[in-house]
Order: C-alpha cells, then structure tokens, then sequence
C-alpha cells in the first residue's frame, strides 16, 4: 500500500497552513497546504516550503481531521504517541496528545504553533523526549536529498512480571477528587491542586508514571515514547485559542458559544484520554477472522479498513476528496495492549511421595530474561528416581522455555457510538450501544512466518431492544420503547448482522431475572424465542444462555463464572478460533460470544477474562503445551492485560475504570475492592448527570452523525437527540397509524397529516411544556392526535368539524426566552385554531380502548388552565366552560441536527403557512354561503406570544435555573 506520512512539520504561511512530510526513505511526498478561511487543501508552493519553515513550525505524527464548526476550522494533529505493541513487526501507537491549529488566519494559526512548540519543548527540557526517532530527526523535509529510514519496531521481549495490582487511590479521592476532571463547574467548586492527575486517569487520560503498568499496558521494553507528556498532559498552557473573527462577531451563531468546550473536549478525546490507536503499516481494524490474505495492494490504507471501526473518517474526509491520500491515517477507539510470556515445553512431572500421594516438584520462574534459574530445590533420590538438580544442570533449563506474544485488541463501533445512559439498546439499523469486538491473538514474538498465528474473538453490545434509562438515579428502572414488532425488527436485523459477520451466534446474558434488570431481559429472551422459532437468522438457531451473573456469584464468588464456561463450553469448541501459517488459514472461528449486562462493562469483563483464558488453554494445547502443567505465575499478567482492557472500554463508556477490577486481576474478591466499586459508581453516577450530556454531543459530531445544530439544541435544553432514531420515519409511522385509527368514516378523504408542537394542556396556549403530536386533516375535519411515541399509540385524540373553524391565527409563536434560538423571532412561529364545540366534535383517550370523554374532562385529564377559577366555578371546583375552544399548534425546528434522512427544506413559516392554507382552502370550500356573499378569510397574521410578552412571561426562578444548569453542563 501507498506509504503514509509518518512525520511532518507543521507550520504557517502567507496564505495557508503547510503540512510538510519528512522525507521517507526511498518516498518522496510533496507537501499539502490548507487554505485560511476556505479550507481548500491542495499541493503547496516550493517557495512556501523553502521560504517560511525555518523555526516557525512543529513536528506531528500524522494528522487525525480537520475539525470544523461554526464559522471556524481547526487542524487536528498528533504531537506526541506511544508504542504498545507490534504486529507482523509493524508498530502500533496510541494517541497521547494532539494539537489543534486553527485555520482563519495567518496570525492566529502561528500564535496556536507557537504555543504548541512551548508545550513541545517543555516536555523534551522535562525528560519525557524518547529518542526513538532520532534518525527521523537527523532527515530533511522533501525539499532536500536526504532520506531518513523507516522506523525499526523492536521486537516484544519477555519481561519481568509485575507486582500485585494496588489502588493508590481510596473511596474517598474516588468520589470526591476525580470528579474534578468531569467538568468545568466541578474544577471551580473544588480545590485547583492536587487531584488534576487522579481525574485524568479517571477519565481514561494520562496516568502517572507509577501507574502506567496498570492504567495502560505497554511492553517496557520496547514501549517507544515520542515526546511523551507528563502526568495530566492536558493542561491550560495547551489550551486552544478561539479565534478573534468568531468571538468578536456580532452574528448570531448559537455553536460558537460552546465552541470552547468542544475544542477542550476534542483535544481530551483524541489525546489525553489515551483511547486511539493507529499503525502506518497495518490495519488494526481487521481481525485475523475477517482479513483477507496478505497480498500487496496499491490501495491506499484507509480504504482497507473497515468502516465500522473507523473512527477519524468524517473529520479526516476532507483529505480524500482532495486526494490527499498520504495524510490519511485511520484510528481506531478501543484498545491495544501485548505481552510476552513463557511457557515450559516439558514441564517436571508429578512424582509419588511416601504416603503414595502425587507431588509436583513445578518450581515458580520468574519471566524476566535476565534472571537466572536456580535449582535448590532438589528432589531426594529414592526408590531409583533421579535427583532433578542434576539433571537440570545436564539439560538447562532454558532450552525446555518456549516463548509466546498474546496481543489484545479491542475494537469499539462507531455505530451507535457514546456514552453510558445516553446511548442503550439498539437503533433501526440493528447496531448496539457500547458495541465492542475484542481479538485475543497468540504468537511468536517475532511473528516468524513458519510458526501459527491463532485469533479467539468475541463480543459485547447492549440488549438489542429499545429502551432507555435516566441517569438520575443510581439503578434506573428500564423503560422499553415503540411497539413489540418495532423491536422484534430491530433485534431480527441486529442478529442478521452478527450472523453475516461472525457465523453462528452464541449469547450470554448477565442481566438479573428479578427487579429492574428483568425487564429489559424478558423482552431479551422473548424476542429471541421467536426469532429461533421462525429461523429469521438464516436458519440457525442462536443460543441463548440467561446467566444471572449477581444471583449466582452472590456474596463475591465470582469463581461460579466456571458454571457458565460448563455450560457453553462444547458450543465454543464447536466455534473453534482462527488460525494462520503465514498467509494462510489453516481454520476459521465459525461462530461468536455475544456477551451482556445491563452496561456491558463489569460483569461482561469478567467472563470475557473467563473465555479467553479458556481459548488461551487450547490453543496453547495446539502448539503441544499443556497449561495445567504450568505453574500459576503465568496467570497474573493475563488478568491485568485483561483487566486493563475492561478498564479501558469502561472510560471509554462510563467514564471511570471497570467495577469487579480487582478480581479480575487476582481472582481474588473482598471487602476494600467492593468499597473501590462504590466509589467509581457514584463517580459514574457524578459524570452521567454532569458532563455526559454535552461530551455526547461532541461524540455525534465527531462521528459526522449530527451538524453543529446540535449545539444549538443543547443550548436550548441541555441535551442532545439520539441520531440512531430517524425521526423523520417515526413522524410518518405515527400519521398513518393515526390515520388509520381515528378517522373512523370511510367517506372522509385524507388530505394530509403533519408532525406539530402543542401545550401539553388541552385548550391553552401558554402553557408548558409542549410535545409532538399529530394533525391530520380531512375533507370534514380536524384531527389533533396525542400521541405516545414510546409506545407508538395514539393516547387521545379530538376531532373538529371544519364548519366550527372561526378563525386562524398565524404569527410569532414564542414560549421561552432561555436560549437565542428559543428567543428567534423567525424559527418561533405557529398557529392558533378557534373553534365552537359542535355535536359532531368529539374527543376520546385511550385508557385500553378509545373511550369518548368530554372536553371539559379531558381538559382535567391533561392539566389545569392556565384561566384562574373565580365566582360559582371555584365553588364548584370546576372551570369554567369557554365559550369557545383553540387548538395551539407550533411548527417543528426545520433545521434538524441529525446529518442523515432530512429532506425538510421548508422553513418554521413555509410550514405553517402550508399547513393553514391548506385547512382554509379545505374549509372554505364546504362554506355554504348566501348568494353575492363574499367569503371571509379565516387566516389572520399577527403575533400569538411576542418576544417581549415571552421575556415578561419568563420568571426570575426559571432563569437562574437555566443559567445554573448551564454552568455545570456546558
């Protein structure tokens, strides 16, 4: 494949950034320019190159986007990388930090590069430059002759084994210290020393040195460095700049007031939070189950990758249509993490004491290679058995040692992608929320082509149903949403998926059979009764284990997971794991472990240890080893890759590390871990109602699956729309289900439906808050559809004759004056429909079949009014009747953020005068009209609640409950 720029120098010009590649050995790539204000990116000057980089620029290590929002862009790139592992002797990196340049100006750009060069050089001057790149160093930029040579992986070695995992950290520094990293109110409630580091590692950031073994696992050996940054590497003397056009703007731009948040939440995302991954060489997004043979491609690499786990390429997609194809380098979120070990070919046999009993003379070795293996130990010569020290010094023991490279790789989806309560269950495309494929690969350190390559995958996603839970609470209940079919389609083609992509499907279900948990795990194994039952998954039957993980582990032993491996044991064999000689298969896994909780993180990180420990034994037993003989030392570094692979998508999802970690790096459970797992839960339950909301936002963003309105929407209510639901689709599912159920005569003739806001309250318009409902119009009558959206029914619903229409008001229609867009004179517009009640007017709620009501009851049954009772009516306890009625309705925003399936071009007016001339014309023309009579227009202009009227109705209290909620979510 074409060579990608593993280094470049950065710098500004007269009229664009200059990416300018080191030359590689035997590659030349000319440099590429990015355009101020326009962005165009193209091949850059000669002149340029050789005329304005002296000095003025910094070192980079590949380019992760171009990030552009609001009136403004930013270059992304790497500044400083770490190597955790290498596979086929090609390195891989992870992320620890990155820069972000803007691009508006000349004069902005280079005072962002020259803050940059600052962080740069105080982390060479504080001894964190590696000099792994010194040859890098030593080469010219292409304009020169020199080349400088690619850089050489150094080969895993084994190395010594680490000491028992210990927490540094209590409860208390849990609950009360990390939280200051979660957001910007939290750093000013709290003291500004002495917990930056500890909060960084809690949100998945750089760890201290101390802990770097444990946080994020890394070969020391051969672990390469480039300009590593020091503990909590993010820090104010690399915060990015805005740029003086965006804020001294005076145009209403409602995404660039959190401009700000989202550039520090790009850089912690992409950099510190040490959660991307990347190799110039490999495709690290391919598991050896789904790569192809190994052959040489001219294809660039970012077109190999797969799209699932391609994470940088909405942002990096301006690179490809310039055809900048040596800039794009692919990252990959979730993790990486190798180790070496040892494994004895002849292991010491059992031998027969006096009283008859077997005993091992197994001794503990010590995996580091530099110690030496003594044998003390001796075995007393009786009854003509050899005495073992002699024959360890005839046949060293070394020549027994056979050594192995396990490399774990996580692979997070982009679909579906988030965090914690903001993203569960399934969408309409079958993808999962915290969607996770984990490889765990065996073989030789260096990846000799004459020895096996074996691959065990497995994988997690949320229950493929939809529901929701809210973060205010530290067990939520399970709500379920839409309708059984609704779901049933959604779990069918989420299975479908699994199955073209992995063969049969195995499932593991951890969620409780009683309480909350139970819900969501009903609906779980209903829906899969019936899928097997039908053989909507090619005909396959998909197992389906319900493993009450809590019931059965109950009082910390966890060591009843071996009741589970009992039970699947003979499916996994079937599944068998992959396996490669060089370039060949020599077999394939045919089938998958599908593994959940309510989360996916605790409970399924220890089974998943479970399971790969378990394929680890066979396929050691492949290779004429057998792991029961071994000595228990070589467990203890196969938990803590394991566990630092939970911890990792734990940060990535919930923001802290992993529950149940302590056992699953010792296999040992007490008191002081089930402390530690109470503070990282009420950690989590801190930055689910905190900082979530908004880093969600990001995320979408990020991904290309929502625009920057989606800023614009968590201004106005602090959260953000669910990308993975088309609601589009949904608006016209529920007006032809409306259609269908409440225009009981068949000689009415439909003529059109909408998707509108109105008052909660019946009959009012002032009142809030308001929902969606819908509006159907017949040649008759009016229709106003409540409907429920989680259930997709209509709730109730009320009909008016057309002949009762006495007027329509259309005009500015404001309810909140909180946010800009809310106090947007042109998107706040609707329309007010007066009516008198008629004999023919009815309403009706659905209770469990649509029951008639009267309108004074279904008044009461949606709210008060807003009219104060007086005279009789409050002695009576009952309002009074209006002599006639109004129907509310306010169009929906016509700039949706959701980047895909909006078709809607119509702004707020265009809709609701559609809408109102289409009820005229419809009413008009059944007017019966005396002769020479003229018709009167129904429709009048003019404001239903004004802006200054809003501002006057907006009290004190809501305002400074807004400001408040401002502060600590964005």
């Amino acid at each position: 494949m074409p060579g990608l720029v593993r280094k470049l120098l950065i710098f500004a010009a007269v009229d664009g950034l200059v990416l300018q590649p080191v030359a590689q050995k035997g590659q030349r790539v000319p440099a590429a320019k990015i355009a101020y204000n326009d962005n165009i990116i193209g091949p850059a000057l000669k002149q340029n190159v050789e005329g304005e980089n002296s000095g003025k620029g910094f070192e980079a290590f590949g380019i992760v986007g171009l990030l552009t929002v609001s009136k403004s862009s930013f270059l992304i790139s790497i500044t400083r990388r770490q190597q955790v592992a290498q596979i086929y002797g090609k390195p891989i990196y992870v992320i620890t930090e990155v820069a972000l340049t803007p691009l508006d100006s000349r004069t902005e750009a280079e005072a962002s590069i020259l803050q940059t060069q600052k962080t740069l050089q105080r982390g060479k001057i504080d001894g964190h430059e590696d000099d792994s790149d010194s040859e890098d160093d030593e080469g010219a930029y292409a304009t020169t002759s020199d080349d400088i040579d690619d850089e050489e992986p150094q080969p895993a070695v084994v190395e010594a084994l680490p000491g028992e995992h210990k927490r540094k950290s209590s409860v208390a520094e849990d609950v009360m210290t990390r939280k200051g990293g979660y957001g910007r109110f939290a750093q000013k409630w709290f003291s500004k020393k002495g917990w930056v580091a500890d909060s960084r590692r809690n949100l998945g950031m750089a760890a201290t040195t101390s802990e770097s073994d444990v946080d994020t696992p890394q070969p020391k050996s051969h672990a390469q460095t480039d300009s590593e940054p020091k503990e909590g590497n993010f820090n104010t003397d690399n915060e990015v700049e805005i740029p003086l056009s965006l804020s001294e703007s005076g145009e209403k731009d409602f995404s660039a007031s959190l401009l700000p948040k989202l550039l520090r939440t790009t850089q912690i995302l992409f950099g510190s939070s040490r959660s991307f991954y990347f190799s110039y060489d490999y495709d690290i997004t391919r598991s050896l189950l789904t790569r192809s043979p190994a052959k040489t491609s001219e294809l660039p690499l970012y077109t190999q990758v797969d799209p699932l786990f391609f994470w940088n390429k909405h942002i990096v997609q301006p690179f490809i249509d310039a055809g900048q194809n040596s800039f794009v380098l692919p990252l990959l979120q979730g993790f990486i993490g190798q180790r070496s070990f040892e494994m004895d070919t002849d292991p010491p046999k059992p031998i027969p004491g006096l009283d008859g009993a077997e005993k091992s003379s197994m001794e503990m070795v010590d995996l580091s290679p530099e110690h030496n293996i003594q044998g003390d130990a001796s075995v007393a010569t009786m009854d003509g058995i050899l005495d073992r020290r002699k024959h360890r010094e005839q046949s060293p023991r070394r020549n027994t040692m056979r050594q192995f490279l396990l490399t774990l790789i996580s692979r997070r989806s982009v679909k579906r992608a988030g965090l914690r309560y903001l993203r569960r269950g399934v969408d309409e495309e079958g993808h999962t929320a915290n969607s996770v494929e984990t490889e765990q690969i065996l073989s030789h350190p260096e990846w000799k082509s004459s020895s096996k390559v074996h691959s065990f995958v497995q994988i997690r996603g949320s229950i493929p149903v939809y529901f929701s839970q809210s973060p205010y609470s530290f067990k939520p209940v399970p709500q379920i949403q839409h309708s059984d079919e609704t779901n049933y389609r959604a779990f069918s083609t989420h299975l479908g998926n699994i199955c073209e992509r992995y063969g049969s499907i195995q499932v593991a279900s951890l969620v409780e059979k009683h309480g909350p948990e139970a819900i969501v795990g009903e609906q779980y194994e209903k829906h899969m009764t019936r899928l097997n039952s039908c053989g909507d998954c090619r005909g396959d039957q998909v197992g389906f284990e319900w493993f009450d993980f809590h019931a059965v582990c109950r009082g910390m032993k966890f060591e009843n997971v071996s009741l589970l491996m009992d039970s699947l044991g003979g499916r996994l064999d079937g599944f068998g794991y992959t396996t490669m000689l060089d370039t060949t298969h020599l077999s394939r896994q045919s089938g998958v472990l599908r593994t959940n909780c309510m989360d996916c993180l605790d409970r399924t990180n220890v089974v998943q240890n479970s399971f790969g420990k378990r394929a680890l034994e066979q396929q050691l037993k492949d290779e004429g080893i057998d792991f029961s003989l071994q000595t228990d030392q070589v467990i203890q570094w196969f938990n803590i890759l394991w566990a630092d692979n939970g911890d990792a998508v734990s940060k990535q999802y919930a923001s802290t590390a992993a529950l149940k970690g302590d056992f699953t790096r010792t296999r040992k459970r007490d008191y002081k871990g089930a402390l530690t797992d109470m503070g990282l839960s009420i950690s989590r339950f801190y930055s689910g109602i905190v900082n979530d909301y908004f880093s969600q936002a990001a995320i979408d963003f990020l991904l290309g699956n929502v625009t920057s309105v989606v800023f614009e929407d968590f201004e106005t209510s602090l959260m953000s729309r669910d990308p993975g639901v088309s609601m589009q689709k949904m608006r016209q599912q529920a007006i032809e289900a409306c259609q269908k159920l409440v225009v009981a005569d068949e000689e009415e003739e439909f003529i059109g439906g909408w998707a509108l806001l109105t008052p909660q309250v019946p009959n009012t318009i002032k009142s809030t808050p308001f929902e969606e409902s819908i509006l159907l119009l017949t040649d008759a009558a009016l229709y106003s559809c409540r409907f429920d959206w989680n259930l997709e029914k209509v709730s109730s619903f009320e009909r008016v004759s057309l002949e009762h229409i006495l007027s329509i008001k259309l005009g500015t229609y404001i309810t909140s004056t909180l946010s800009a867009s809310q106090s947007d004179e042109k998107r706040n517009v609707g329309f007010v429909i007066t009516y008198r009640e008629g004999v023919n007017d009815i309403s009706r709620v659905n209770t469990r079949s649509l029951a008639n009501v009267s309108r004074l009851d279904m008044d009461l049954l949606g709210g008060s009014s807003t009219t104060p009772q007086s005279g009789l009516a409050a002695l009576l306890g009952r309002p009074p009747i209006p002599a006639n009625r109004v129907l509310a309705l306010k169009a929906l925003p016509s700039r949706p953020a959701v980047a895909k399936g909006t078709d809607n071009t119509l702004t707020e007016i265009d809709q609701a005068k559609t809408i109102c001339s289409e009820i005229e014309r419809i009413a008009l023309h059944g007017q019966v009209i005396e002769v020479g009579a003229e018709r009167k227009p129904l429709i009048e202009m003019g404001d239903i609640i004004s802006l200054a009227e809003a501002r006057k109705s907006t009290g004190l209290l809501e305002q400074l409950g807004h400001s408040f909620k401002k502060l600590i979510w964005a």
